[in-house]
């Protein structure tokens, strides 16, 4: 995949997800229900990946990680290790701008409870490939849980071995990226303290040192 390609607004490739999309327009029909594009500038060095748009956050609002608990966390870091400016108010309309940093997901649609299967992510992954074609000064990639984590590895063609996932680990691929994980920030997650507001800033604290050596 030579050009930059994202899914159509009516991307009928997983035929389960569609399924779901139909049903949610019906159910939901205030939402955005479609694929989620990206959000933020193709020139920056930082990808932040998710697994998928939640139900009631991005497939809703029709941008990553808006509208749910765990765009309140990441917005609010971002802001305060200088990716982002504005004001965060769970809407794609607020004027929030990312700054040296893109967000993006590995399956672009809303799975049925959060749960993309295998062949899914697979269908999904040219659109991802495609993704890190277009990001010419891409330096590092934070992997928001242990199945992006993975998807980022088939991804790049790796072995799922290779580089264990674990929150706050860093790992140098020999195409010159360096990956960098998080547990995800979910509401459970940080209810169940899994994951503290501060350990996620230690790994945003870890990804600006990189950026900025």
């Amino acid at each position: 995949m030579t050009a930059y390609q994202q899914p159509d607004i009516d991307c009928q490739l997983c035929p389960r997800l569609v399924e779901f999309r139909r049903k949610n327009q019906e159910k939901f029909p205030e939402f955005y229900n479609g694929p989620v594009r990206p959000f933020g500038p193709l020139d920056a060095r930082l990808l932040i990946v998710g697994l998928a748009p939640g139900l009631k956050g991005a497939n809703a609002t029709g941008r990553p990680f808006t509208g749910d608990y765990a765009g309140d966390l990441l917005y609010e870091t971002l802001k305060k290790f200088g990716f982002a400016r504005g004001t965060y108010d769970k809407r794609p309309d607020d004027g929030l701008e990312l700054l040296d940093c893109r967000i993006t997901n590995a399956v672009k649609c809303v799975p049925p409870e959060n749960k993309p299967t295998g062949p899914e992510a697979n269908t999904c992954r040219p659109f991802l490939i495609s993704e890190f074609d277009a990001m010419k000064n891409l330096s590092a990639i934070l992997c928001l849980g242990q199945v992006a984590h993975q998807a980022m590895l088939r991804t790049f063609g790796l072995k799922l071995s290779s580089l264990k996932f674990g929150h706050g680990a860093s790992h140098k691929m020999e195409n010159g990226i360096t990956l960098f994980d998080s547990y995800h920030c979910s509401r459970y997650n940080t209810q169940t303290y899994r994951l503290t507001p501060e350990m996620f800033e230690n790994v945003f604290a870890g990804i600006r040192a990189h950026l900025d050596g």
